[in-house]
């Protein structure tokens, strides 16, 4: 916090801010995986997407050249999808999702299902009762 924040000012950053080389560890030094700070809050959404995509992907037994051709979209960007990399809109995710043999309503249902499973381990009471105020 700079000396100018008034000292009731707390800033929360969303998420962790990117480490440059020399004033932490290099980014391929880093674990493969979530950092354990990513574990204890809310999954993002492009995560939990990426997921579905590529389970539903490797259950096939598909590549992801296979897949990303029969959506018309290229390769690389739909490995950054799945990596949770990119937000795509909601057209790249309906012409991912009928590749697959889903469609949107479908991938939409398995993410929500993976949201409730991995909020539920990491919850294990709402932390406001239920309630939600905003001003």
């Amino acid at each position: 916090m700079s000396s100018q924040a008034p000292d009731h000012v707390r800033v929360v950053p969303l998420r962790p801010p990117a480490t440059r080389p020399g004033t932490a560890r290099p980014v391929s030094d880093r674990p493969a995986g979530r950092s354990p700070a990513a574990a204890s809050r809310e999954p993002l959404w492009r995560d939990l997407v990426g997921d579905v995509l590529r389970r539903e992907r490797l259950a096939q037994e598909r590549t992801l050249k296979d897949v990303a051709d029969a959506a018309r979209i290229s390769m690389p960007y739909l490995s950054e999808i799945e990596r949770g990399r990119k937000e795509a809109s909601s057209e790249v995710l309906a012409a991912a999702a009928r590749a697959l043999g889903l469609g949107l309503g479908d991938l939409l249902s398995l993410v929500q299902g993976e949201l409730t499973r991995v909020t539920r381990r990491t919850t294990s009471a709402p932390r406001h009762g239920g309630l939600c105020l905003a001003a």
